[in-house]
């Protein structure tokens, strides 16, 4: 006897697994990568619109059924896979297959697109390839249309033949128990898909609540799939998560495609995903719910901020570099003009009162030049043998006339001899820049402890992983406050260039970006320990080395001229032209000047008597001062050369240098050193 109610159960439950099928396709349809799935007899099983789009294959090509040689061969013909005999192309790739086997391969398509194809298995053989366009790097954009025609043409005529067939019901249960293992064993095989792409998957009810997801979904949020599935989505994500997505959520209810990030804590650390919300329109024009897809783009964030970091850093680089070559031909002027003054009035107690401390400002601006050239990879660093024993007492003897009395002043300092391989000018700025910043921390008062002492590290140790250097024997240096302290998010940020808790005006946020830079050059590493209310600690370690040797006295003191030596000065401007021929003239030597290369080159050729030739780097009217001295040697092979420059770029490690280089600004000494360096050695 017929049940007609019990047959409609029957169909609506059809109908709703039907549903729920195409659901699951719709959804597959709408991913911007290409899918194709073959079974073990490597027939085609599922393919999608995106896959035929982005390898170029005409529609006739794929369906249910589909060999993947003809997919193979159609390539092959039309030289996808370059020259050669395209049997033995297409067996190549089918025999490849058959081995059911993992792979990721990447491929130019003629069109210029690079594709990534990603191969998986699947169980009791077959295997699922996804095809990613690379290239643009772009998410979910257009829905997945194409359906399982195959499967809608036999639920269709599986339907109408229950509705026809009430006399056969036998028959129309075993068609019925075939129609639902069909629809099980497609749902098996959408599920596999969809938990095997590298995307978040869901789908939400206009009640917002969760009708399906996928693997890589549940793990994003540490649940099972289970936990999704008839919860709704503040239930699943918790109330803080859905309050940062909450209006994305009801916007995309409305019909709108949304897409949005948003972060969430897992494992301790801030993670960032990248959502579109796609809407289920239905029939009559109402939201049914929105298809999830979501992405991890947490490395992605990092990489942006570490690409921001680096061009900070290149313009720190381009504002160094424009600003060391003046900056030190004034500090020339200055630094020299007050030289002459003092030594022709030092006797004058009243005079030297306003030139000693002008002299030593000006020469703490050539170290700033210099500090910020190192740390822009500029200016090579001058390491020496270094006593720290010795450099740490002066240098506290300096940082107690800089800081108030309010606060107290200690050293500890290692019984045994303690030398570092490091650029001494360095140093001593970077210890003092920390003193200072202890010093700000302490506006009432406080410790201030400074610390030297031996330290070797082994591999594998915690030290040396935090500094960030390889084993071996190190001095580490410890300036340590009782001040107030930085809270984690200042502390992670204390290296970053132009970062600064001070007031405006009272910092430049570069000092200890600057000192890990000199750090790190110098072949050691920093940290800071802080918390608030709890003081700063810092601590440098710098490579120890053995001291060096007295060097043997060079004969006489360098600073007379042989009697009436010719010096050809080569200088555009016109205020260090006049210093450095003062300096000349003050040890002995005739001078003639000219203003550009092209005139000194003149004067090169006219006068023989020029004995040596002192020019500046930068120049203007063609010829720059290397220029200028390989045409000079070229001419006058015996005659001495001095090159100045106020600007080390392009002129490689000293090692390297093949000229004799003066650096702005220098003083007489150093100048009649090099000058009967020259003499002696180019003659």
């Amino acid at each position: 006897m017929i049940e007609p109610r019990a047959n409609d159960d029957e169909l609506l439950q059809l109908a709703a697994e039907r549903h729920r099928y195409e659901m699951l396709q719709v959804g597959l349809d709408l991913l911007d990568q290409g899918l194709t799935v073959f079974d073990e007899n490597l027939k085609m099983v599922a393919w999608n619109d995106t896959f035929l789009r982005l390898l170029g294959f005409p529609r006739e090509l794929a369906f249910v059924g589909a060999d993947f040689e003809s997919f193979i061969r159609y390539n092959a013909e039309r030289g996808e896979y370059g020259p050669g005999d395209v049997d033995a192309l297409v067996a190549e790739r089918v025999n490849a297959a058959r081995r059911f086997s993992s792979h990721v391969t990447e491929r130019v398509r003629p069109d210029g697109r690079i594709l990534l194809a990603r191969g998986e298995p699947l169980p009791h053989k077959g295997f699922v390839t996804l095809y990613t366009d690379i290239t643009e790097q772009r998410y979910i954009d257009n829905l997945l249309r194409h359906q399982n025609t195959e499967l809608e043409e036999r639920v269709a005529r599986r339907t109408a033949q229950l509705e026809n067939a009430n006399a056969v019901l036998s028959r129309v249960n075993e068609e019925k128990t075939q129609i639902a293992q069909a629809l099980k064993r497609s749902e098996e095989r959408i599920r596999l898909i969809t938990d095997t792409i590298p995307a978040m998957i869901g789908y939400f009810d206009k009640d917002e609540v969760f009708r399906y997801a996928n693997r890589g979904y549940a793990d994003w949020f540490g649940v099972a799939v289970e936990a999704f599935i008839g919860h709704t989505i503040c239930a699943v994500v918790g109330e803080t998560v859905y309050n940062r997505v909450r209006d994305n959520v009801r916007l995309a209810l409305t019909g709108r495609q949304v897409t949005y990030e948003y972060l969430i804590e897992r494992q301790g650390r801030p993670m960032t995903a990248r959502s579109t919300l796609v809407p289920e329109i239905g029939a009559d024009g109402e939201v049914l719910g929105c298809f999830v897809f979501a992405y991890d783009v947490t490395e992605q964030k990092q990489m942006q901020l570490t690409l921001v970091q680096a061009q900070k850093m290149d313009a720190i680089g381009q504002l160094t570099g424009g600003l060391a070559h003046d900056f030190n031909n004034l500090l020339t002027v200055v630094i020299g003009n007050l030289a002459a003054l003092q030594e022709r009035h030092g006797d004058d107690a009243g005079i030297r009162e306003f030139t000693e401390p002008a002299l030593q400002s000006a020469r703490r601006g050539v170290q700033l030049i210099r500090r910020l050239q190192t740390f822009s990879r500029q200016q090579p660093l001058e390491p020496m043998a270094v006593d720290i024993a010795r450099l740490v007492v002066e240098l506290t003897t300096l940082i107690e006339r800089s800081l108030p009395e309010s606060i107290a002043i200690s050293t500890e300092l290692a019984d045994t001899p303690m030398h570092c391989l490091v650029d001494p000018g360095q140093l001593e700025s970077a210890l003092l820049n920390f003193a200072l910043n202890a010093r700000d921390a302490m506006p009432d008062g406080g410790r201030l402890r400074i610390a030297a002492a031996p330290l070797r590290l082994s591999p594998g140790a915690v030290d040396t992983a935090e500094f960030g250097v390889p084993a071996g024997d190190y001095i580490r240096f410890e300036v340590a406050d009782d001040g107030c302290g930085m809270d984690a998010a200042t502390l992670a940020r204390a290296f970053e260039p132009f970062f600064t808790t001070k007031q405006l005006g009272l910092g430049s946020g570069l000092g200890l970006a600057m000192t890990q830079g000199f750090a790190r050059q110098s072949g050691g590493g920093i940290r800071i320990a802080s918390a608030p209310g709890q003081g700063t600690t810092v601590q440098l370690v710098l490579p120890q080395c053995q001291p060096e040797l007295p060097a043997a006295s060079p004969e006489g003191d360098g600073a007379a001229s042989q009697a009436g030596d010719l010096v050809l000065l080569v200088e555009d401007d016109p205020a260090v032209r006049r210093v450095v021929r003062q300096q000349l003239v003050g040890l002995g030597y005739a001078v003639i000047e000219a203003d550009n290369g092209a005139q000194a080159l003149q004067l090169a050729d006219a006068v023989p008597d020029i004995a040596l030739v002192l020019t500046d780097m930068v120049m203007p009217g063609g010829i720059n001062g290397r220029q200028l001295i390989e045409l000079v040697r070229q001419r006058r092979p015996g005659i001495g050369v001095v090159l100045m420059s106020g600007y080390a770029e392009g002129l490689g490690n000293r090692e390297e240098r093949t000229l004799r280089v003066l650096d702005k600004p220098f003083s007489t000494r150093e100048l009649a050193d090099a000058l009967q360096r020259a003499l002696k050695e180019d003659a």
